[in-house]
């Protein structure tokens, strides 16, 4: 075992995977007793606050996290690491600042606009201790990355989430009922769990010096201001459907697609896993002699290991989206079975284009994906209007898959101009993906004693 975890490869990517499994599995759980005690109309609600905290969460780590990973990973200047850190902190701080104001002034306006009455802005308000916490939880986790260490990450990730199962399972045994504010001081106090433990396992790296300089400051923002602008794009071309739905159709509307998300998101572990294990090594990959090939052989192979683990899932979940959907939120969700299998169709296009925006910033042509995105998503905006204005409740899935084609076809052609992509290549690694597991597996039966064939 010790041999296999010597590869920062097996190693990164099995503390990584596994955190985004067990933060995708814990979700699920938690979906499924929420679906058993919550109303469609409170269920919407809760996808809604889940959408906008997780947008600003996921833009700001955008921003700060790339760029702190990146510029305190490639230096062994101890004063230059210090000055980073403390300016992505400083940064992190002041953002989280301002939502909270936005919070304060604007989210009585948007639970409005949202169809979900004064609720979506109480709930926003309960969980203002929540995000101050995620400063810092964050913050340890970038710092545990830009060290390529990943079993902290891990370690808080799960405590976050058993913490915030744990609050739940209680309610949901004992028979108590609970409030949409509820969910958002349980949820804070569980980010604040986690922040603790990554500390604790974070602290052999800060050195718990607050030096932030305007010279790391600018070096952020140079790098990741245009990843906080393609993030931002990004993430809301990810939820349009379920905010589109909410100003169009009504708020319950949002949970049958919460639903379809939730399952189509144990499909897209592996991805999003993938990103945060390749990008130092395309970072590092991209400043070296042979730069192309590498970068070239990179992001093939890990499209190909990808898509032979994201093609049986969704051709699984299309077969069979009614039996999942009775399984994990109930029989009164099955009008979500046609959303779902329209988001795995789209979810076989994902891989490449995740990786291909993560390969962008890597190399250092973040402004590129900016533009990619910003026109993805103006165009999966007017997309979604006519197809929610044609078919109703249905079309902003539609919508989702045309907007997901045209991103896919996009993306392939700026690969193939930027790194010479083959689709073949991509196809090769898949079948020899397969291959590997095999005779992985076979040598596995074999160091243990056991016999493959009797």
């Amino acid at each position: 075992m010790k041999r296999y975890f010597s590869s920062y490869w097996i190693r990164s990517g099995f503390y990584s995977v596994l955190q985004r499994f067990s933060l995708t599995v814990f979700g699920l759980v938690n979906f499924i007793i929420l679906t058993r005690v919550l109303s469609t109309a409170e269920m919407g609600t809760w996808a809604l606050f889940l959408t906008v905290t997780s947008v600003f969460e996921a833009t700001k780590s955008g921003l700060l996290k790339n760029a702190h990973v990146k510029y305190v990973s490639g230096t062994d200047d101890l004063r230059e690491r210090i000055s980073v850190a403390s300016s992505s902190f400083m940064i992190n701080a002041l953002i989280t600042l301002l939502f909270i104001i936005f919070i304060v002034f604007f989210s009585d306006w948007m639970s409005i606009k949202l169809h979900a009455g004064k609720e979506l802005s109480a709930t926003l308000y309960w969980f203002i201790p929540g995000l101050i916490c995620m400063v810092f939880f964050s913050h340890f986790e970038a710092t545990q990355q830009s060290h390529l260490d990943f079993k902290g990450v891990l370690l808080g990730y799960i405590v976050r989430q058993g913490l915030f199962f744990g609050f739940l399972g209680f309610h949901f045994f004992i028979g108590r009922p609970f409030t949409l504010s509820n969910l958002a001081t349980y949820l804070s106090i569980s980010i604040l769990a986690g922040s603790v433990v990554l500390y604790v396992y974070s602290k052999k790296y800060i050195k718990h010096y607050f030096r932030p300089d305007k010279a790391s400051v600018k070096k952020i923002f140079g790098y990741g201001g245009y990843i906080f602008g393609s993030g931002v794009m990004s993430n809301i071309f990810s939820n349009v459907d379920q905010v589109m739905t909410a100003a169009f159709i009504s708020n319950s509307a949002v949970a049958f697609y919460s639903t379809a998300s939730k399952i189509n998101g144990l499909v897209d572990i592996p991805s999003y896993a993938a990103a945060d294990i390749i990008f130092p090594k395309i970072s590092k990959a991209s400043s070296d002699k042979d730069s192309g090939d590498k970068v070239k052989y990179l992001y093939e192979r890990m499209v190909g290991i990808l898509l032979s683990f994201t093609l049986p899932a969704a051709i699984f979940i299309i077969i069979f989206p009614k039996f999942l959907i009775t399984i994990i939120a109930g029989a009164k969700y099955v009008e979500a079975a046609p959303i779902l299998q329209l988001y795995m169709i789209t979810g076989l296009m994902r891989p490449m284009q995740n990786q291909a925006a993560n390969l962008l910033n890597s190399i250092g042509k973040p402004s590129l994906c900016f533009v990619i995105n910003t026109g993805s998503l103006f165009v999966n905006l007017v997309i979604s209007y006519i197809c929610l204005k044609q078919f109703g409740f249905y079309g902003a899935a539609i919508a989702t898959l045309i907007a997901g084609g045209i991103g896919f076809i996009i993306w392939y052609f700026v690969m193939k101009k930027e790194i010479e992509l083959k689709l073949s290549n991509i196809v090769k690694y898949v079948f020899a993906t397969y291959k590997d597991i095999y005779v992985n597996a076979l040598n596995l039966y074999r160091e243990k004693g056991l016999q493959f064939w009797h």
